[in-house]
């Protein structure tokens, strides 16, 4: 299996994550996967982010519905939301927290912006994604995990631009050849080490 890019701290694979997924090894899974939410994006992954949550056996931070609690294997120990500050109408996303030692953790709010097509803040990080997440979110509960970071629905790259901001190894996997390639661009560039 060839990854589409690769550096010391990212991997993306480009294809469809059932057929990846069993030929990589992470530690957490840090996700905004396709899920039931009215929006019209990505439906028809949705039946296919179901089973890969459902599979997953680890702990994990899952944006889903508000509507249903995703399954996992591991027990839900706090939801936190994404208060979208620069939205009106539906200003929240829930992200749910999975932990396979069960331990209940605080349930936090993360104020940051949409990321849109359009003027303001969070616009600036727009790279074409219709549902694209803030970088800076993706490291807050990123925070919370500890070794390597598995995103099988990378998308635009956020979380693997956060994992590599944060020095953390990452593997994303996306089905959309753009996208693998917006991620790849994101990633080869270096971070500066400011504390040196």
């Amino acid at each position: 299996m060839k990854p589409y890019y690769e550096d010391g701290s990212v991997t993306i694979y480009h294809g469809d994550a059932r057929e990846i997924l069993p030929q990589v090894e992470a530690d957490v899974l840090v996700t905004d996967p396709p899920y039931p939410n009215n929006a019209g994006h990505f439906d028809d992954a949705v039946p296919l982010a179901r089973d890969i949550v459902r599979g997953w056996d680890a702990d994990a931070l899952v944006f889903w519905s508000e509507l249903e609690i995703p399954e996992t294997a591991a027990p839900l120990v706090a939801v936190h939301i994404w208060h979208r500050s620069n939205v009106n109408g539906r200003p929240y996303e829930p992200i749910f927290h999975f932990a396979r030692d069960g331990a209940k953790k605080r349930s936090e709010v993360f104020r940051h912006p949409a990321i849109f097509n359009g003027a303001g803040p969070g616009c600036v990080e727009y790279l074409g994604h219709p549902t694209q997440k803030p970088v800076a979110l993706m490291g807050a509960l990123m925070d919370k995990t500890e070794g390597t970071v598995l995103d099988p629905f990378a998308g635009s790259g956020s979380t693997l631009e956060a994992a590599k901001a944060r020095g953390r190894k990452a593997i994303g996997i996306e089905r959309e050849e753009r996208y693998c390639e917006t991620a790849a661009k994101r990633c080869e560039q270096e971070v500066l080490d400011l504390a040196a």
